[in-house]
């Protein structure tokens, strides 16, 4: 007979925190929430932390570039969904890198001899009003000068105008060189009041643009996610039949972290895929697997070679994958399980291994027990599918604002990538629905709410910063009548009436 595992299989619902000391000095604004995206040795720091422990799904409903640079400008990590062609991500991946608070790279050139057709016409194509005209019309060309959405009108203006008649010359510019630091080149455009400064080298090439507008989006976004050249990081996910393929793309491109997306991560196919990392890149990329929910999966991913481990099968709010396969784990189990797989692990190799929480957030408070419980970050998909920054259509039903939400085991997303077992590649039955969720707004704002919450919640436990929270926090298991005791009960509320 099959191995029956006695230990009850329970959700976040089930638990609550029970307070900690409360100190002088723990307060929100002294709460620091930086925690580890991959693995890294003990007393050393990590190649790469979020800012805040929040990592986008990768799902077509959620994670694109909007929302990518969105979440990194707010401290956390994208992963930009894997259900769509090599060349439609990698220019997902571009967007985000070059979507940056500092040297950015020219996206939109032209020639003097090209007329004011064309700048309409980029401009709607990629959206930048600054356009380097160079000698040869490439990025790095030679400056002659420089176009903005003050040198024309579109209204009056003949189209077929050169550009050499309207643009602003290069004599007429301000230009930094190339070395120049960027306190220094946000210092000239203070000085000269301008809202661009175009960076060259010796021959007058130009190499990168630095805007007035990044530097306030930076004061503004104080736990930005940036990297090298101050660009934004950002993840891609990958599969697990592509992917000798798709990652040297994606690598070209810049991603900063792979992700391996499947419902069932202990598998041979992710080891391969993880071992072809290993073997063609060493450990410069960085690779994410799962999920998983036990030891067994855990130390099998880790043993081979994985930088992080997502855990949760069939917790999502649009996962089915228990009702149709009977597979899975409780959120909560499955993440206590995993986490002393790690600090075992941790243990014996001095090598600490970041997880993931997947699923099963249905409460802001959840997103605290999961960290408390031994999660270094959560994916969450249906918590960003809601905001203004995800790819999915907003749309009104029954006088409500709602936006689409549908899973990547679904026949809509047909991504059966994710789902077979190496075989045939169709399958006859889906692990996810196609649904809505309630429009929220602009991601900043909620995200802002929730990171408050947590913090809140961090001081009633007495903890400074998650590894004080894993260590210190006390949770105990809560009966059904209690969760009711938790909510509003024996009061007739008032009915709130909205304004709108």
């Amino acid at each position: 007979m099959a191995n029956i595992i006695d230990e009850i299989s329970r959700t976040f619902s089930e638990y609550l925190l029970i307070p900690g000391l409360t100190t002088k000095l723990c307060i929100p604004e002294n709460i620091k929430l930086k925690t580890p995206l991959v693995k890294f040795e003990k007393g050393k720091i990590p190649e790469i932390q979020l800012n805040v422990p929040f990592v986008s799904a990768i799902m077509q409903a959620v994670s694109d570039d909007k929302m990518a640079i969105a979440l990194a400008r707010n401290g956390g990590l994208s992963f930009v969904f894997s259900s769509q062609s090599i060349e439609n991500q990698v220019e997902m991946v571009g967007k985000v890198k070059k979507h940056k608070g500092g040297f950015v790279e020219s996206d939109a050139n032209l020639k003097p001899d090209n007329t004011l057709k064309d700048i309409i016409e980029i401009k709607k194509k990629i959206g930048f009003s600054t356009i380097g005209i160079t000698e040869d019309g490439t990025a790095n060309g030679k400056l002659l000068g420089l176009v903005t959405s003050r040198d024309y009108r579109p209204g009056r203006d003949n189209f077929n105008k050169k550009i050499s008649e309207f643009m602003t010359p290069f004599n007429k510019l301000i230009v930094g060189k190339l070395g120049i630091s960027l306190d220094e080149a946000n210092d000239i455009i203070w000085e000269h009041k301008i809202n661009n400064l175009p960076i060259i080298d010796e021959n007058q090439n130009l190499r990168y643009f630095v805007f007035r507008k990044d530097y306030d989006n930076h004061k503004e976004n104080p736990d930005e996610l940036l990297g090298e050249n101050k660009s934004l990081l950002v993840g891609a996910g990958i599969n697990t039949r592509d992917y000798k393929e798709r990652i040297p793309a994606l690598i070209e491109a810049k991603a900063d972290v792979l992700c391996i997306d499947s419902s069932d991560g202990f598998s041979e196919w992710q080891k391969e895929t993880i071992e072809f990392v290993r073997k063609n890149y060493g450990d410069s990329v960085k690779i994410g697997a799962g999920n998983i929910v036990d030891a067994d999966g855990f130390n099998y991913l880790v043993n081979a070679g994985a930088d992080f481990v997502k855990v949760g099968i069939g917790g999502g709010s649009i996962c089915i994958t228990r009702e149709q396969k009977g597979i899975g784990m409780g959120q909560a189990t499955a993440l206590i399980n995993v986490a002393k797989a790690r600090n075992e692990y941790l243990k014996k190799t001095g090598i600490y291994i970041p997880i993931c929480s997947d699923g099963g957030i249905v409460h802001d408070y959840h997103i605290t027990l999961a960290l408390a419980m031994g999660a270094d970050f959560l994916m969450m998909g249906r918590y960003f599918a809601r905001f203004d920054e995800s790819p999915s259509k907003k749309i009104m039903i029954d006088g409500s604002y709602v936006k689409e939400y549908w899973g990547e085991g679904s026949n809509r997303a047909r991504n059966w990538q994710r789902y077979d077992m190496g075989g045939n590649e169709s399958l006859k039955f889906e692990e996810g629905v196609d649904s809505y969720v309630p429009y929220a707004g602009k991601l900043k704002d909620n995200l802002n709410i929730t990171v408050g919450k947590i913090k809140s919640t961090m001081c009633s436990c007495g903890a400074m910063n998650l590894a004080e929270l894993k260590e210190n926090a006390k949770i105990t298991l809560v009966s059904s009548t209690s969760i009711i005791e938790g909510g509003a009960h024996d009061v007739i509320l008032k009915e709130t009436k909205s304004n709108s």
